[in-house]
């Protein structure tokens, strides 16, 4: 099916119940799952399998849906996305109105039944003020952050999925001075920065002839012909990398999301992507390249224990290379139930490096 249609900003609400329907049109069953503000991510592994996620820990639900109601369910949403589900287009990724992030796949990429996801954004919109209020960090972390992001330094976000990454992204952006011109590149609009300057750039797929697709390499290369001051990827998987790298070497300021399993894993994970741009491209050329285009990583995760997303890293890229990796060094460490005074850090550990440092690689 090909779904498309002329995309309109959702209308203010302000009546209870007028929310309350436009919720039950668009969503359906799923309505009540959408209103509810403890509940992070809802999936479709059948139609009579429906999860939910709380504080990172899920649980099935006692809604049964039927196939039809699955398509229709469907069929709505990506009509406000203009995005198209067929098969020749099996997965799709798009933006809700309310700021979710829908993600679908059908047969024959799934077994049997269509399988969905609506990832919602709780604390999308938060400054890094607000993220050290609901314990993201500490204060002292919030100021640390604002601090580089108004230096002009090149940051790293990294994590694993629903850590956090993209509404940690919004508030780094959000920093940036009002004076900045910002591009945000990402493959399905989310950031929403507030910022007066902002030009938001998204992905586009092939048509029904596989035409105009546009890619998010593409994506880069448009952004530095629109003056930017500071460049924001929302993430990078591929061979994308290698532009954002060489655009950040030129001097523009950027900041991008990765996914990994720590700041050490990300920044070697970075080295390794480029590699996807082709075979000339080795190792030893990149390593270097990553050593002087990034300076700070910042490592978010959820907690075991409690489901708190928190940032658990942050780590400064010297610009040195030994045994081609860029070295890091890392600054704060969260460490549960540990206290430090420093810089009113509260559980996070200083590391060896100083912290001030980072300030020696101002670009702006």
């Amino acid at each position: 099916m090909n779904l498309k249609k002329e995309i309109k900003e959702p209308k203010e609400v302000t009546d209870v119940k007028e929310v309350t329907t436009d919720l039950h049109r668009e969503f359906g069953k799923l309505a009540s799952l959408m209103s509810d503000p403890k509940i992070e991510e809802i999936w479709l592994n059948s139609p009579n399998r429906i999860f939910i996620a709380k504080s990172g820990i899920s649980e099935l639900t006692n809604i049964v849906m039927t196939s039809n109601e699955v398509r229709d369910l469907v069929e709505r949403l990506l009509m406000w996305g203009g995005r198209r589900l067929d098969l020749s287009h099996p997965f799709v990724d798009a933006r809700l109105p309310d700021g979710s992030r829908l993600h679908v796949a059908i047969p024959e990429v799934t077994a049997t039944h269509w399988a969905v996801n609506i990832r919602k954004h709780l604390i999308r919109g938060k400054s890094l003020g607000d993220l050290a209020k609901l314990n993201v960090m500490t204060p002292g972390i919030a100021t640390f952050l604002e601090r580089v992001v108004e230096a002009g330094l090149n940051i790293l976000v990294s994590g694993s999925t629903q850590a956090g990454k993209t509404t940690l992204l919004n508030a780094l952006v959000s920093a940036v001075p009002f004076h900045n011109r910002v591009i945000t590149i990402e493959e399905v609009f989310e950031l929403k920065p507030r910022l007066p300057d902002c030009v938001a750039l998204q992905t586009k797929p092939a048509n029904l002839q596989g035409e105009g697709e546009i890619p998010l390499r593409r994506l880069i290369k448009e952004s530095l012909r629109m003056r930017p001051t500071q460049i924001v990827v929302g993430e990078i998987r591929e061979a994308e990398s290698l532009d954002l790298l060489i655009a950040l070497n030129s001097g523009i300021p950027g900041m991008a999301t990765i996914h990994a399993n720590s700041a050490r894993d990300a920044i070697a994970k970075l080295q390794t992507l480029p590699l996807l741009a082709g075979e000339n491209i080795s190792h030893d050329f990149i390593a270097p390249i990553v050593a002087n285009a990034i300076d700070l990583v910042i490592h978010t995760t959820i907690l075991r224990e409690t489901g708190e997303r928190k940032i658990t890293e942050i780590a400064f890229v010297t610009g040195r290379v030994e045994g081609a990796r860029a070295e890091i060094e890392p600054l704060f460490t969260y460490i549960a139930g540990g206290k430090n005074s420093g810089l009113q850090t509260g559980n996070y550990e200083a590391g060896l490096g100083d912290p001030e440092r980072v300030f020696e690689r101002r670009r702006l």
